[in-house]
């Protein structure tokens, strides 16, 4: 356990350097371009999302961050919960809500259909013929 224990801090240090970047990466190409957050709209993800290169960077940042942020719940409840039922019943919680998040998101980056079928024009993506 005591491996696994450091692998976990060594995990949290780097993760949290690489977040740092992605994070900056993703609020830079997303809040402060022409329009900021108001030029946000499903167009604008959809277009992104279309882009194997953004679906990566977005699965990416989505990964680490649940990944780093469960890990940081598993040490707060390893040093505050003390009743070993209750210490089990909520790293399981925390194990399959954290696998269920990543497994749903992952999917809704790599499944999103930016052009859906009989969607109004003038709200699907430029790229996107009507119809």
């Amino acid at each position: 356990m005591l491996r696994l224990d450091r692998l976990a801090w060594i995990f949290m240090r780097v993760s949290g350097v690489i977040l740092i970047g992605l994070i900056f990466t993703h609020l830079t190409v997303n809040l402060m371009q022409d329009g900021g957050v108001k030029a946000i709209d499903f167009a604008f993800v959809a277009g992104k999302l279309a882009n194997p290169f953004w679906q990566w960077f977005d699965v990416t940042l989505l990964w680490l961050a649940l990944i780093h942020g469960s890990n940081g719940m598993r040490v707060i409840i390893d040093d505050y919960v003390y009743r070993p039922g209750l210490k089990r019943g909520l790293f399981v919680s925390l194990g399959i809500s954290t696998a269920t998040l990543i497994v749903l998101g992952t999917l809704v980056v790599f499944t999103l259909d930016p052009c859906p079928v009989g969607s109004p024009a003038d709200l699907l993506p430029s790229f996107c013929t009507a119809g």
